[in-house]
């Protein structure tokens, strides 16, 4: 009993002492000359350094750079001053590296907790930066006890809650710098992709841009947007396209159509800055034209995105009439591709904080952008949001790791759902703020019990991994890329086509696209729960078509179909893949008015092509009804042309095949659908 007793006082002793020498070793030493006497030179020289540390200090912004390259020199001759301290951790809050204020605001505190009022609230900020809430959330309610003005610190007690919460779930991602291929020791941020990830454009402030010259506002040099391009899944070297994207001026990068034809850029001379739009023609960008009024207002305009369609602009504006400074509005182009008068998403997305850095997912309903407003870690959260039922659903945080309690901004995911890019300053980065890709992993694997047999052979040879169920599928986005080539026929050439994109159900043409003029790709997004017509149009070709109906239960798929057309010459002919009819009848379905529409304005362009329709069904059922019934669904066809189109009878010709033209196996229900198909060919010119 005696022993514990003397082991107790002891131990107060020692912590007394501890504390003591703690106490000793956080004096605070003045900048005064009798506290160097034998470091005179050095002395005046840190004087000197703080004099001028001071001047770039006041001016605040870009020149807390300069005062910090001062103030570290006299940081060297004495690390034990509270207010060199406060002004360096103040310097490098403000900075690229935020987190790295905590030890010197720490060591303020300790020398002098009063020496500035906002001491405590920095030191809270910089210790939520470092994911020390508790520490943050006890600094945070000593500044408020100060009588300071409460919502901004209450505003970050809320965040240091919500960031507990998530670094306690954090979501299963790999995130992955994508290396000195793409990245640099400078800034690289803003990535945009097309769906299919074969481009990543980004902005840059490295050395060698347009101008090579240095902003004189913050001494990086100018924005320029650069391109790199995805070969055998490796990001090739990146390329600086020049002009006409890019000027000796600041030129960023803020949003790229899916099939990577269209780029959405700012440039911040204009209206405090504006959004533009460039089209690629061939491998060439075309000269940037700045959006209409309705888009571009005399405040800032500084992010945006395009829908799938390419007929819906989501945009970020500072403009009057918001719910905050910055806010999420969208605007819908007319019947002549004119952009209307933006609607206000309203306070679903927005807040009274700002919302920035909008990306709409080429399933064309789920939308993420960053808030500063709602439940998030610290700054800038991206969050996403999904419109249903006619509205957005509650923004859901992404998640801790890909949100931090820095800013996390202009995030954007491939079509496939599984890989997004942002751009961060995350520890280990290259230098600045570094691209990253994003892996999403789905759920865990859970650890299933060894079954008998297991356990049997583990007898003779032991097992020592764990035994997990397969891999957990992640949830799918519910639409199908269709992607492909579009070439001559016969040359192999790549084509410059249109493709509409038809609702079949609708009868009504939703969008339309263009292949590349050099390399004949095309890329379109196609939502689920549709069925879709797809008419591909170059001039001197035959029309193609192609059908795809797409539950709306359906997952993500990818389908890469190359289409070779052919020119309007005798013989030549087509299969109309989005003429339907009823079940065992001749009855056209409405579902086939567009397609129908198409071949009769063919016949009208070329108005002395003479044409056959031919019908042909698979080998249920005997000769000769598949041979009536084709005879007669060619007929119909013939009959609306000549009925409602008023296309002259002498010129078509309508035969039925029945089932003696197979174009695939009548062994499986897919191929037998195949060869239920309409087809024309021209007879003569």
């Amino acid at each position: 009993m005696i022993n514990r007793i003397n082991l107790k006082i002891v131990f107060s002793i020692f912590v007394i002492l501890l504390a003591f020498i703690q106490i000793c070793n956080a004096q605070n030493v003045e900048f005064e000359k009798k506290n160097f006497p034998d470091k005179k030179d050095e002395y005046k020289n840190a004087v000197r350094a703080i004099k001028d540390g001071d001047y770039f200090f006041a001016q605040a912004g870009a020149k807390y750079k300069e005062a910090l390259n001062k103030y570290q020199i006299a940081q060297s001759l004495n690390p034990n001053n509270a207010e060199l301290n406060y002004k360096i951790g103040k310097c490098i809050i403000n900075g690229r590296e935020k987190n790295k204020s905590l030890d010197y605001f720490k060591k303020a505190y300790e020398l002098n907790s009063k020496y500035a009022e906002d001491l405590p609230y920095l030191l809270g900020c910089a210790c939520q930066l470092n994911y020390k809430w508790d520490d943050a959330i006890k600094y945070f309610n000593e500044y408020k006890l100060k009588g300071t003005p409460k919502e901004d610190v209450d505003k970050r007690l809320s965040e240091c809650e919500t960031g507990k919460t998530l670094e306690k779930t954090p979501i299963r991602v790999f995130i992955d710098n994508l290396g000195q291929v793409v990245n640099s020791p400078y800034n690289e941020y803003a990535p945009v992709i097309s769906a299919d990830q074969s481009v990543l454009i980004f902005t840059s402030r490295r050395p060698g841009t347009t101008g090579d010259e240095k902003d004189p506002r913050d001494f990086d040099f100018y924005e320029d947007i650069y391109i790199a391009k995805n070969e055998n899944d490796q990001w090739q070297a990146p390329v600086n396209p020049g002009s006409p994207l890019n000027t000796k001026s600041h030129d960023a990068v803020v949003g790229l159509s899916n099939d990577g034809q269209k780029l959405l850029t700012y440039r911040g001379q204009d209206n405090g800055g504006d959004i533009y739009i460039s089209n690629l023609k061939g491998d060439q960008w075309s000269n940037p034209d700045a959006l209409n009024n309705n888009i571009n207002s005399k405040y800032q305009e500084p992010s945006a995105s395009l829908s799938p369609d390419g007929k819906t602009l989501y945009f970020t504006s500072r403009r009057e009439g918001g719910f905050g400074d910055l806010d999420v509005y969208k605007s819908t182009q007319n019947e002549k591709g004119k952009w209307q008068k933006p609607e206000n998403l309203g306070p679903i997305i927005n807040t009274k904080y700002d919302e920035d850095a909008v990306f709409i997912h080429p399933d064309g309903k789920t939308l993420y952008f960053s808030s500063r407003g709602h439940k998030t870690m610290g700054g800038f959260d991206i969050f996403k949001s999904v419109y249903e039922n006619g509205k957005w659903s509650e923004p859901e945080n992404l998640g801790f790791p890909i949100n931090t309690p820095d800013n996390d901004a202009y995030f954007v995911l491939a079509a496939n759902g599984i890989n997004g890019y942002y751009s961060s300053a995350r520890d280990g980065g290259l230098g600045g703020q570094d691209i990253y890709m994003i892996t999403f992993l789905g759920e865990e694997k859970q650890v299933v019990n060894n079954s008998e047999d297991n356990l049997i052979a583990s007898i003779t040879a032991p097992i020592s991994a764990t035994v997990v169920e397969a891999k957990l599928e992640v949830k799918s986005q519910q639409l199908t890329m269709l992607k492909g080539i579009i070439t001559d026929a016969t040359t192999k050439a790549p084509l410059n086509a249109s493709i509409e994109l038809v609702d079949n159900n609708l009868n009504e043409v939703l969008a339309t696209f263009e292949s590349n003029s050099k390399s004949g790709k095309y890329l379109v997004s196609l939502p689920a729960g549709r069925n879709y017509g797809i008419v591909v149009k170059a001039q001197g070709y035959l029309f193609h078509s192609e059908n795809f109906d797409i539950a709306a239960t359906d997952g993500y798929s990818e389908v890469v179909k190359d289409i070779a057309l052919n020119k309007v010459d005798v013989g030549s002919k087509i299969v109309l893949k989005n003429i339907f009819f009823d079940f065992g009848k001749a009855t056209l379905r409405t579902e086939s008015t567009v397609e129908l529409d198409n071949l009769a304005n063919l016949l009208k362009e070329y108005s002395t092509l003479k044409i056959e329709i031919s019908g042909f069904t698979d080998n249920k059922g005997a000769d000769a009804y598949n041979l009536t019934l084709s005879e007669d669904r060619a007929k119909a066809v013939v009959d609306y042309l000549v009925s409602k189109k008023g296309i002259d009878k002498t010129r078509l010709t309508a035969k039925g095949y029945g089932k003696s033209q197979p174009i695939a196996t009548n062994d499986t229900e897919e191929g037998r659908q195949q060869n239920r198909r309409t087809e024309f060919k021209i007879l003569s010119k």
